[in-house]
């Protein structure tokens, strides 16, 4: 069982510090950014963070690396064709579903 004193202690914490990462930006930048490198940089941070953290996941969310590598390449090729994000995750999961069963049943 968790301690109150101590988990509230790290619950502050962490909330100070997740209100300063969002608030330090804010207060220091009061001017619109006007430079294009840094504009256009500051686009792709979303898209580069959340690739950082979805893609080594997925390598390792499964039982077999093979079933992983199905389902991102299923993925990969609906998204290529602008197909909508709940039939690129249904389809994913499905081929990782189907590719895992057929492992177990060949294994």
């Amino acid at each position: 069982m968790v301690e109150a004193g101590p988990f509230l202690l790290y619950l502050l914490v962490m909330a100070g510090v997740t209100y300063l990462v969002r608030m330090v930006p804010m207060v220091l930048i009061k001017k619109k950014i006007k430079n294009t490198f840094v504009r256009s940089f500051l686009y792709y941070v979303p898209y580069a963070v959340l690739s950082v953290m979805t893609i080594p996941a997925i390598f390792f969310s499964t039982s077999y690396l093979i079933s992983a590598i199905c389902g991102f390449l299923v993925a990969l090729v609906l998204s290529y064709f602008n197909r909508s994000l709940l039939v690129v995750a249904a389809s994913a999961c499905g081929t990782v579903l189907v590719v895992e069963l057929l492992i177990k049943l060949i294994v």
